[in-house]
């Protein structure tokens, strides 16, 4: 089975709105890159709504989108949090946190209502959002040499990547991330070099 190359994120913040008997739902998509990031846009949505009765939200994390977490915050359980997450799944997205706040309008809406409220308001938010195809990035570590610097940094040039952090004492170490095809390619000129060592990360 060939390895994914490419997954879908969105490119930036998106809203979406549902109204239901007097309860207002409003909805963010926002892509991220780590569980504190999604921390904090979690807290400043919390703290710009904080005379809501509830901030639900999912994530999906990883360019497979094999981490994931959802999250009632007090509504009954699996009415909110789930199916949110089941949007981000039904869009197949991935690196992305929504949140759904809730006004309560005075009216139960029921299991049913609330989990068909947070679907739609999600759905909203999502499609609001630019959806956009991003490759999947593979980090690596290089410990070289100073005499193998001009060569390694020859071959780092050609390819599009971003270095992460470098380090140029006794002994060089490079942190990049990249695409997995050019990863290929610059392992396999880095390998017919000596002295240079290569750690997945």
């Amino acid at each position: 089975m060939t390895a994914k190359t490419t997954y879908k994120t969105i490119k930036e913040l998106s809203e979406g709105l549902y109204r239901e008997k007097g309860s207002k739902f409003i909805a963010y998509a926002a892509p991220y890159s780590s569980e504190a990031q999604a921390k904090e846009l979690l807290e400043s949505w919390r703290k710009a709504h904080h005379q809501a009765r509830h901030v639900c939200y999912a994530y999906r994390f990883g360019s497979d989108g094999i981490i994931f977490r959802s999250n009632d915050d007090g509504e009954p359980s699996n009415s909110a949090g789930i199916p949110i997450l089941g949007q981000l799944q039904s869009f197949e997205i991935t690196d992305v946190l929504v949140g759904v706040v809730r006004y309560f309008g005075g009216t139960k809406l029921g299991v049913g209502g609330l989990v068909q409220a947070y679907k739609t308001a999600a759905r909203d938010a999502i499609e609001n959002a630019t959806i956009i195809e991003k490759e999947v990035q593979k980090q690596i570590r290089l410990s070289f040499p100073m005499a193998q610097m001009p060569f390694v940094m020859h071959a780092l040039k050609q390819l599009n990547m971003e270095i992460i952090s470098r380090d140029f004492s006794d002994v060089c170490e490079i942190q990049l991330a990249l695409p997995i095809a050019s990863a290929e390619n610059l392992l396999s000129e880095l390998s017919t070099l000596p002295s240079v060592e290569i750690v997945h990360i």
